[in-house]
């Protein structure tokens, strides 16, 4: 006996409410790598610097929870949740593939930009949590990565353009963005 099945759609609508702590930590984590590169030398950026300096501002815009009551406009949904912890493992995921295999020659300028790359890829899953920004944020960080790789005696430029993208998109989320919807659509089988 064969089954017919069709297909409908159904939409669910995506409320982008804490782009305003999203804006924090990008401002933090730009202002990391500025400093970080700064002090970098040889490593072009300081490990010891941007490690302390990543997990304090994480601390800062992620954890207290007194600073996300403040930034925050709304409650994320239980979606949007998965898709920031399936985004986190996406990048460690990247950072493991493209950064990882120049870790044991300690090519400092591969795994920066590895790790750079692999941050503008993980940007994607993000459209789910705050929005289209994400997506432009996605791709200039990607493109400044790749244009690292292709023009290696610049590589520390690129490095530093996308400290500073993360820094001004930061800014702009944190001072400028309002609450916004999105519309994401489902096929779901109809038997």
């Amino acid at each position: 006996m064969a089954t017919l099945t069709t297909t409908s759609k159904t939409t669910t609508t995506l409320e982008f409410n804490n782009k305003r702590s999203c804006g924090l930590w990008l401002t933090l984590v730009g202002t990391v790598l500025i400093v970080s590169m700064v002090f970098g030398g040889s490593f072009i950026v300081n490990p010891v610097i941007f490690l302390l300096g990543y997990y304090v501002s994480f601390y800062i815009a992620n954890i207290n929870k007194r600073v996300r009551r403040a930034l925050s406009q709304g409650p994320a949904s239980c979606f949007q949740i998965r898709m920031i912890f399936a985004s986190i493992a996406f990048l460690f995921f990247l950072m493991f593939c493209i950064a990882g295999p120049y870790i044991p020659s300690m090519n400092w300028r591969m795994i920066w930009l590895g790790v750079s790359l692999a941050t503008g890829l993980h940007f994607a899953g993000f459209y789910f949590v705050h929005g289209k920004s994400m997506i432009f944020l996605g791709l200039i960080c990607s493109a400044l990565a790749i244009c690292g790789y292709v023009f290696a005696s610049y590589s520390g430029i690129f490095l530093l353009a996308d400290a500073i993208v993360k820094f001004l998109f930061g800014l702009y989320l944190l001072f400028l963005s309002k609450p916004s919807t999105g519309v994401i659509s489902k096929k779901k089988a109809v038997i």
